[in-house]
């Protein structure tokens, strides 16, 4: 496979094995956010909803882009990502993914929603911390804690924002529906009337969507740290791209940087501006021979790879100058060369995609009832109605999408448990939340950083040591 011995065929076979087991629990962990509604308002058989919604979960996948992807894997230090020793690299991606699985696993075995986003990011910020600890630079943060802080506050906030909206939107709904059987129990033999139904079902196919376009995107991530890091030669850079087309674009980048006064640089400035030109340099120096990238060497690939991540952090650096002497435009366009050049490293083939979609459509189609029953019958204290069902998943639906078209990861899980919450409490007040539901969820969602982050550190380590 690849060329590569069968010591390393295996480790590769297993490691994305491991990455669609990952993607797997997630798609049953995460089911009943889009299925509890319309399972409980007898508005499709359970069989018929996990199907529905495993479907739209995989046309989410190939639909979402990988722009989450990319944000997730930027918590890496980029000596990880640029780490030719595989056996490091494997290393890290067998801490984040047995991590990722035994805390997937254990919060869906006791029934409690929980965030695979909250789990993945713990680990990958347990795996940077870890890394400072061998590193030899003692000197360099090995966690990008600025995208850390981007996302953290993404999951923090989407939650609030679900709660909120939740209220919102059902108070609107008791001003502007007249027909009261939206705001009644589901009857427990019979299915809703027909508009009930196609609402419910709107919004459980577009809870399912957006899952599937930011959770999704989480599972392509790891299985191209895993390829990039056993096959670089295959898949450090996209060898269909055209090379013509980043010879080019070098020299655009190169233009607009020979604009810039050094005078008015500070020590510190004129480091960085020094360090982006230098890594530019070498970009074209190793590109400028070059025919196709899929001519060149293992070696090479790797080393462009290297070049335009390093070309992408420094150019965030200089551009936060403020004594750059650029225009607003030139900066614009300094900052879209660059996002031009993170194409050729930042992309997924369109296989690893369909193995993600089926992975999380498959999950989807099993292990449901666990989450299903809390999410429906134990965060509040009366059984979703059909407003509370729509509502939840409706703000759900939307709060997602935004947040993958941000490129921002969120959790599918927090997102609808709160707004559920908040639906109850639109209902009756607080005094219709059930306090030992809302207490595991929100102890998982307290314990869920602090022990992955532990777990994958711990983890880390001990296999750079016996790998």
């Amino acid at each position: 496979m690849f060329g590569l011995d069968p010591t390393l065929s295996a480790l590769l076979i297993f490691c994305l094995l491991a990455a669609f087991a990952f993607e797997f629990i997630n798609g049953f962990h995460d089911t009943a956010n889009a299925v509890a509604t319309v399972i409980y308002t007898n508005s499709l058989k359970p069989w018929v909803a996990v199907a529905w919604s495993g479907i739209w979960n995989a046309f989410g996948v190939f639909a979402g882009g990988i722009t989450v992807a990319v944000g997730i894997t930027s918590l890496l230090p980029i000596e990880l990502l640029t780490d030719t020793n595989i056996h490091h690299s494997v290393a890290l991606i067998m801490a984040l993914l047995l991590t990722a699985i035994v805390w997937n696993l254990g919060t869906w075995y006791l029934g409690i929603p929980c965030s695979s986003s909250h789990t993945l990011i713990g680990s990958i910020l347990g795996v940077g911390l870890a890394y400072s600890f061998i590193a030899e630079n003692k000197n360099v943060s090995y966690v990008n804690w600025g995208k850390a802080s981007d996302i953290g506050l993404s999951l923090l906030v989407s939650p609030l924002v679900g709660f909120s909206l939740a209220i919102l939107l059902m108070y609107i709904l008791r001003q502007v529906v007249k027909n009261k059987s939206i705001f009644k129990e589901p009857n427990t033999t019979a299915p809703p009337p027909f508009w009930i139904r196609a609402i419910l079902l709107i919004t459980c196919t577009g809870v399912s969507f957006s899952h599937g376009s930011n959770d999704g995107q989480k599972g392509v991530g790891l299985v191209m740290l895993i390829l990039i890091a056993i096959v670089p030669g295959y898949f450090a850079i996209d060898g269909t791209k055209d090379i013509s087309d980043y010879k080019h674009n070098i020299k655009e980048i190169q233009s607009i940087v020979a604009q810039v006064d050094q005078t008015r640089l500070n020590k510190s400035d004129s480091f960085e501006f020094a360090k982006f030109g230098s890594l530019v340099a070498s970009l074209d120096k190793r590109l400028n021979y070059a025919t196709q990238f899929e001519y060149l060497t293992d070696k090479e690939k790797y080393a462009i790879r290297k070049d335009v991540i390093q070309i992408n952090k420094a150019s965030k650096k200089m551009l936060e100058s403020a004594d750059l002497s650029l225009s607003s435009n030139d900066k614009k366009k300094l900052k879209s060369k660059v996002e031009e050049l993170k194409s050729v490293t930042d992309y997924a083939p369109s296989w690893v995609i369909m193995m993600i979609a089926i992975a999380l459509g498959l999950g989807t189609m099993v292990g449901w009832k666990r989450i299903v029953k809390t999410i429906g019958e134990k965060i509040g204290k009366q059984h979703l109605t059909y407003a509370q069902g729509a509502s939840s998943e409706l703000v759900a639906a939307g709060t997602i999408g935004l947040s993958t078209f941000f490129g921002l990861p969120v959790s599918t899980t927090q997102v609808l448990s709160s707004g559920i919450a908040g639906s109850m409490v639109a209902s009756k007040g607080v005094k219709n939340l059930q306090p030992a539901t809302i207490k595991s969820i929100a102890i998982a969602w307290i314990l869920t950083l602090p022990v992955t982050v532990i777990l994958s550190g711990a983890l880390f380590l001990l296999f750079r040591m016996i790998l």
